[in-house]
């Protein structure tokens, strides 16, 4: 690991949502000419579970605009539903590549 990867892990072991505020803040630096144009959230969400801030605010806007349409004041526990079991899926996807067969 160089300089800044250990920096990143000390980090991110000291403090919930580190990893997923740097993830964000690469995310946001990478896609800043969208800004000018675009409505811009980075969607970042640890391996482990936590979401940052960002994507909160997303997944509760998208859910609130479903509810308006849909009359269900469910959708946004849905969404958050559906998007922890993907993200389920995939770290189960993940894990499963790092084994070799024997």
């Amino acid at each position: 690991m160089n300089g800044c990867d250990d920096a990143h892990v000390i980090n991110s072991a000291r403090e919930v949502g580190a990893a997923a505020e740097h993830a964000a803040t690469n995310k946001t630096s990478k896609y800043s000419r969208l800004t000018s144009t675009h409505i811009f959230y980075p969607m970042v969400i640890e391996t482990a579970g936590s979401w940052h801030h960002q994507a909160v605010e997303l997944v509760k806007e998208i859910g609130r605009r479903t509810t308006n349409i849909t009359g269900d004041e469910r959708e946004t526990s849905y969404l958050f539903q559906q998007m922890s079991i993907a993200q389920q899926r995939g770290n189960a996807v993940s894990f499963q590549n790092t084994f070799t067969a024997s």
